[in-house]
């Protein structure tokens, strides 16, 4: 086993990197969702400190549109809800992923001949770092 590892094990390295590189943009979608979240919060919290008569302007593209109260309370509360579900699928997916690399990383340190414990770099028999 010195040298270069069997093709199931150069597999299961491949897939363990695919997922890591999977963990890291649905980590970074849901820190941006959680944000876009948070800041929804906050406008609708303001909102409820405005006179309900008070002109408002929405941004749509470039361009600041006219808006009633009522409507900008509407859209704020569907894009908090709409956050609130999308945080929610990120989370999940991101314990899926992270269930699937460690179902992964056990399976290799099979193959290599690790099989009890301890981390990959542990035991003499495994092919080195990695």
């Amino acid at each position: 086993m010195q040298g270069n590892l069997p093709p199931e094990a150069q597999e299961k390295l491949e897939q363990l990197q695919d997922l890591q590189e999977t963990a890291q943009e649905v980590a970074v979608q849901k820190e941006e969702a959680e944000t876009q979240l948070s800041e929804s919060r906050t406008a609708l919290d303001e909102l409820e400190d405005i006179d309900e008569d008070t002109v408002m302007y929405r941004e749509v593209g470039e361009l600041l549109v006219e808006t009633d109260y009522d409507e900008a309370k509407d859209d704020l509360e569907e894009t908090v809800n709409d956050l609130e579900i999308r945080v929610e699928t990120l989370d999940k997916q991101e314990e899926r992923v992270q269930e699937q690399f460690e179902e992964l990383q056990e399976e290799l340190q099979e193959m290599l001949g690790g099989g009890g414990g301890g981390g990959p770099m542990g035991g003499g028999m495994g092919p080195g770092g990695a």
